[in-house]
């Protein structure tokens, strides 16, 4: 099994189509955001699989 990509906040705001960062951190602050993890240097990752699971359950909610 591949290893699952790690990517950056603004990976993931280019993936989301380019949603505000605002909008995102909004998100993220009332827990309606994908999962992410906080590396020891303080940098945030969101695994891609993370992210994918996250948007399909934004599709099942629309």
């Amino acid at each position: 099994m591949a290893r699952d990509e790690m990517l950056t906040i603004p990976q993931v705001i280019e993936e989301l189509g380019d949603v505000p960062r605002s909008t995102f951190y909004r998100w993220r602050q009332l827990k309606k955001g994908p999962k992410a993890i906080k590396l020891p240097n303080g940098a945030v990752r969101i695994r891609r699989s993370e992210l994918d699971r996250w948007i399909a359950t934004r599709e099942e909610a629309a």
